[in-house]
């Protein structure tokens, strides 16, 4: 069965810590768009404190707190935990990125940086986390063990047929953008458009009374005209 951790909270939470307000709120809106739970906290203590309280699954860290610097942060979170660490330099010199490395950090970026790469960074160091051979997709308390092939919405196991797991495994990969039948079509079942088919129709039915039991959110919606999309409430 897939591990309980989970189904906790489908958002893999992200601690951001730096001392820059704007930048901060600007991280935190990227990383929230893309699925994450994020935290920020302006200093050395406030990070180290959520570290301890709330641990994340990665840790973003500015190398140049005021106070307790980004150095010493990075080496008492390595300090009995693993978890990933990508630090923020101002400066491209080789000194930074080795002190960072040195400190326990897992990647550097130096600022300023592109948020493509930094999301790119984040998505590669989180995946060294997954056991081995593992994918699991995500959409709000709903998880997709691919591998395993089994679902779950929080602690609910969702029972699939091949066809309804190979469609939300689509919609999963492609959430937040509306994917027509014509394209459903070609994918899942590998075939090409057919205006008088309404298999897609009945598949997403079908796929929805499963996802859906008493007061769940809605996750799967369908957009008249133009296809299905799967997104967060």
């Amino acid at each position: 069965p897939m591990p309980s951790s989970v189904t906790v909270s489908s958002r893999r939470p992200i601690l951001v810590v730096d001392d820059d307000a704007r930048l901060a709120a600007s991280l935190r809106r990227a990383l929230a768009y893309e699925g994450y739970a994020v935290e920020v906290a302006a200093d050395g203590p406030a990070a180290l404190v959520a570290a301890r309280d709330r641990p994340p699954d990665l840790v973003v860290l500015d190398g140049m707190l005021p106070g307790l610097d980004g150095i010493e942060v990075c080496r008492r979170l390595r300090d009995g935990s693993d978890v990933p660490i990508l630090m923020l330099t101002a400066r491209d010199g080789v000194s930074d990125r080795v002190a960072g490395l040195d400190a326990g950090a897992d990647d550097y970026l130096a600022k300023p940086f592109a948020y493509d790469e930094l999301l790119a960074r984040v998505r590669a160091l989180l995946r060294r986390r997954e056991p081995a051979g593992r994918e699991l997709l995500h959409c709000a308390d709903l998880v997709m063990d691919v591998p395993a092939h089994e679902v779950r919405r929080d602690r609910r196991a969702v029972e699939l047929t091949a066809l309804q797991f190979d469609l939300l495994e689509q919609l999963l990969r492609h959430q937040r953008q509306v994917l027509a039948r014509d394209r459903l079509l070609e994918t899942v079942w590998g075939i090409e458009s057919d205006a008088t088919s309404n298999v897609v129709d009945v598949t997403i039915a079908g796929l929805r009374a499963r996802l859906e039991s008493g007061d769940e959110a809605r996750l799967l919606h369908t957009i008249r005209g133009v296809g299905y999309v799967l997104r967060e409430p």
